[in-house]
Formats: C-alpha cells, structure tokens, sequence
C-alpha cells in the first residue's frame, strides 16, 4: 500500500489533531457541533416526508384538475427536480466547504433549505396564480435539492473532523439517525394534519404548515451553526495556508479512484434506503394488496428499527471497521432480501418483520458509509470528493429507485423483482468493497495523503 502526495507545502503534513482540545471543554463543543449538526440536517430531510405524504394535496392545488393523473405525476416531476438539483449543489457545496470552510457552508446550506421549503408553504395555488404556481413550486423545490446537494457529506466531514479518534463513527452517526427521524417525523406531521382537518381547511391552509416550520426551525438551525468556530481540521489548512483554490477540480483529478470507490459501494446504501422509506409504501398497498393503514405502520416501524440501529452499528464500525461492517452489509442484502420480500407478502407481522430487516441492514451501511467517505479523502479535497462520489450515486440509483422498482415488478411479473434488483447491486458493491475500498477506520483526517493501492 503506497501513497500520493498532493503537492502542498510540507508545514501541512503535521496538522493539529482534529479532536480538538482535550477535556470538559471539548466535550461540551463536541454536544454544540452534533446538536447543530443534527437540527440542520433535521430540516433538510423533513420536507421530504411531508412532501410525500401532501402529495395528492399538492396535485390538487398547483395543477389543472382535468386530469388528476396528471397532476399527481407532474407533483412527483417537480419532487424529482430535487434530484436533478443534487448534482449542481454537490458541485458548488464541496468546493465552497473546501474553499471558504465547512461551518460556512453548512450555514448557507440551512438557509437555502429552510428558506425555500418556508417559502413553498407561501405559495399561492394554480387556480389564483395559474401556471406561475407550478414553476415556482418547481424552482423552490429545486432549491432545495440543490442544497440537500451539499447537507449530508458537509454535516458528515464536519461533525467528524470534530469527533475524536475512535468514536468518529458513533459522532457520524447523527447524521443518517436524523435523516430517519425526519423521515418520521414529516410523514406523521403530515398524517396528523390530512386527519385533523376537513377537506377544505386542508386545502386552504392545512398543507402549509409542515412547510411553513422549517422557517423556526431553520433559523434555530442556524444560530446553533454561527456559534461554533470551524473545525479543527480547516482552521489548521488556513493556518498552514493550504487550502486549495480548486478542490473540485484538484479531486477529480487526484482522488478518481476514491470518488469511483464511494460511488460504487454508495448505490446499494442509496437503492436500499429508498425502497425501504420512500417505496414501501406503495409496494405494500399496490403491489401486494396491505392498506395504505398498515402499509404506513409499516413503513414507520421500519424507520424506527433504522434509528435504533444507527448508533449500535456505528460503534460496530469503530471497533471492527468499516470494510467488514459494509461487507458485511452487502453480504446480508445478498442473503436476506428475498426472505424479507417474501415475508412483506405473508401477513402484517411478517411485514414488520422483514421490512426492520432491511432496515437494520440499512443502518450498517449506512453507519460506515458516513465515516469511510469522510476518512478517504485529505482534508484540502475532502468535502469536494465526498460530495461528488456520494451524491451521483444517489441521485443515479436512489431517486430513481421506486421508479425503477415498480417498472421491474410489471417487466418480471412477480413482486419480488424489487429485492433482485437490490441483491444485483449488492453484489456489485460487495465487489468494489473488498477489491477498491482500503480501510479507513485508523487514518488521520488531517493528513495531506491520498490513500493508493
């Protein structure tokens, strides 16, 4: 196993430790960094939940009725906009994360994404502003896909750069465990709401407040942001001046291999989150006949054994490692996804059953997925690589993952294409895992090296 070396100036190599200092103190910024990094990307993923579940509402106010079909499909387009935007957000979050610092980033992240979902629950519908209504819904709901773009690998390098050697797993871990309980959390707003009001109250106003929240919410987001110095690691790059005036052009170029690698084992942590959360319960009421009652009781059970799994896999993953955890990860979706599909299709009890299996499973990729992406990368390049290899794979196999589920179970005839799908893409990411991926768990994040076979 060798090493490159990027050319920087040799004073960097020796950086400051990234735990920051030792005692009471560091503890205490410690609790700041993982509060403020959960409540910003809290507000990031609750707006999905609440968009799914407001769906047929949304159709209904922002499109002609004359073919609600239609609508409803044109809603789900502009809620794909989100995806197409990830892209654009990576590319301008990552190198704005490497260039100017994390904490700054993650601010102007929060603030796009609050704002913008705060601005959609203002939105007037087609019937008082016609088709300005469905093009700014598309334009703000682009925005905050383009945010989201720059969320989940800013918060993960951010929140780890400050997390000490050892336990920089079971810190990471914040970061999928609040992307389930917003998850959660805007689906049951979302409920609570369509069954607290009637009809006409919903439509005038009932949708707009799980929009509406993410103004506060936002906002608490980012006070809890500006009040924490940047992270160790960044302070001690613009000390020893070595932050790079290119990062996104400086990864492509030195860390192929490692964006490559992220995006080749990130597919199956991308599919099998996606089936799990977003087309479970579409599967469950059309597919397999379960009502859409059971099949959200489901689907919410499902996500709470993946936020109870998140911290107990992440400690796994610093004390074994993360290339036996997403080994082990991808094996279990090879061996068990058939099973749980079978079992979804036996009764409500084994529906539980073998959607909290794929959960669990989702929850160990996902626990070493966060720290491994941050701990390729030297810290000059490190929001930069993250963000590109992590969200191609997203936006490539998650976004499109219910569409291209459903496509297969009517192209194969049985409900179980879904789990076959997943199993092929675990096996490709078992593959890159033991012949791309080097063990990340021991690196320094401040090092200047980029990890070669």
């Amino acid at each position: 196993m060798t090493t490159h070396q990027a050319p920087v100036p040799q004073a960097a190599t020796e950086a400051g430790p990234p735990g920051g200092p030792p005692g009471p103190a560091a503890r205490a910024t410690r609790r700041r960094v993982t509060a403020a990094t959960a409540i910003g990307n809290f507000v990031e993923w609750f707006d999905s939940g609440a968009y799914a579940v407001m769906s047929a509402t949304i159709a209904g106010l922002f499109f002609p009725q004359y073919d609600k079909s239609a609508a409803l499909m044109a809603t789900w387009a502009i809620f794909a906009a989100g995806f197409i935007a990830r892209p654009l957000g990576a590319a301008f979050f990552g190198r704005y994360g490497d260039r100017i610092g994390r904490n700054r980033m993650l601010a102007l992240s929060v603030l796009c994404m609050s704002g913008s979902t705060f601005l959609i629950g203002l939105l007037p519908g087609y019937s008082s502003a016609g088709i300005a209504a469905p093009l700014l819904l598309l334009l703000f709901r682009s925005v905050q896909g383009f945010s989201t773009g720059g969320e989940y690998t800013g918060a993960s390098s951010f929140i780890m750069e400050y997390a000490p050697d050892g336990r920089r797993a079971r810190y990471a871990s914040a970061v999928p465990l609040t992307v389930g309980v917003a998850s959660v959390a805007g689906s049951l707003a979302g409920l609570l709401i369509i069954d607290s009001l009637s009809e006409s109250a919903l439509d005038s106003w009932g949708w707009r407040l799980p929009f509406l929240l993410a103004g506060p919410l936002g906002l608490i987001g980012l006070y809890l942001r500006s009040r924490l110095e940047d992270t160790p690691v960044f302070r001690s790059m613009e000390r020893n001046d070595t932050v790079r005036k290119a990062p996104l052009r400086d990864a492509l170029r030195i860390c192929r291999r490692q964006v490559l690698t992220l995006f080749g084992y990130s597919i199956t942590n991308a599919v099998g989150y996606y089936l799990m959360s977003s087309y479970l319960i579409s599967y469950m009421s059309e597919e397999v006949g379960y009502s859409k009652s059971d099949a959200m009781l489901t689907s919410v059970i499902a996500m709470l054994a993946y936020c109870l799994a998140c911290p107990l896999m992440a400690a796994a993953s610093d004390r074994w490692g993360r290339k036996p955890m997403l080994l082990v990860a991808c094996v279990g979706f090879v061996v068990t996804t058939l099973p749980a599909f079978w079992l979804i299709g036996t009764g409500l009890t084994g529906a539980v059953v073998g959607a909290s299996v794929l959960a669990v499973l989702v929850a160990v990729i996902g626990t070493s997925n966060v720290p491994a992406m941050v701990e390729m990368f030297p810290g000059q390049l490190r929001s930069s690589g993250s963000a590109m290899g992590y969200t191609a794979a997203y936006v490539l196999f998650g976004g499109t993952a219910p569409f291209a589920a459903t496509g297969l179970v009517s192209l194969m005839g049985t409900p179980l294409a879904p789990g076959y799908y997943l199993m092929v893409l675990a096996v490709v990411s078992a593959l890159v895992v033991v012949f791309a991926l080097r063990e990340t768990v021991h690196l320094p994040l401040n090092r200047t090296t980029v990890l070669e076979s």
